[in-house]
């Protein structure tokens, strides 16, 4: 793999560093890896929907699904669809309203220590129906910016774990701090400072 070499290189930096003349060092994260991080956390089941409402039993429901990131300037925009069946349940079928509008959110990235974390979150996109975004506005304002949170010193250590297997060095991260992040080009980039030990 790829990753591997990459992040034993951005260490070893790290580790010749003197901590007061270090400089911030960058990591990137892929759209493709944000995404993957929220489908990991909240769209985890089998069927890969997050339910508001209800759940996969129930004739009346509301799920999410299909989370789509992109980048908008300096914010990343998160799009899912929805699914509601709005009404009553009777005899095993919803009389009601059947709903399938897509609903957007857009956040701002922020740096929380050694978590890669999102502030901000804006409903973009909602749906004509008030009971609907009774929902939905808790779900794209607390959930989804939750659910894409990172510990990123937790990350690497965990990439980390292998090292005297693969390298025949111990390689441990003793601390890591996010300074700023900023979205450039498909990548988030996040400059971090940080220290490390080579036994």
């Amino acid at each position: 793999m790829t990753i591997r070499p990459r992040i034993l290189a951005l260490y070893l930096m790290l580790a010749t560093c003197a901590p007061a003349h270090c400089g911030a060092v960058e990591l990137k994260v892929s759209r493709e890896a944000l995404e993957r991080t929220l489908i990991n956390q909240l769209f985890n089941g089998s069927d890969g929907r997050y339910y508001l409402k209800g759940n996969a039993q129930k004739t009346c429901s509301t799920y999410a699904d299909d989370p789509k990131l992109s980048f908008l300037g300096d914010r990343i925009l998160i799009r899912v669809r929805i699914h509601a069946r709005l009404g009553k349940a009777v005899g095993g079928t919803c009389l009601g309203l059947a709903l399938a509008p897509t609903a957007e959110v857009s956040v701002a990235p922020e740096g929380e220590g050694e978590n890669i974390g999102f502030r901000d979150a804006r409903v973009e996109k909602g749906s004509d129906q008030r009971e609907l975004n009774f929902l939905l506005t808790p779900f794209l304002q607390r959930q989804i910016p939750s659910a894409m949170k990172v510990n990123a010193a937790d990350v690497l250590r965990k990439a980390l774990a292998g090292s005297t297997a693969s390298s025949g060095y111990a390689i441990a991260l003793e601390k890591l701090k996010v300074h700023s992040m900023q979205i450039h080009g498909d990548a988030l980039v996040v400059d971090v400072d940080g220290s490390l030990s080579v036994k």
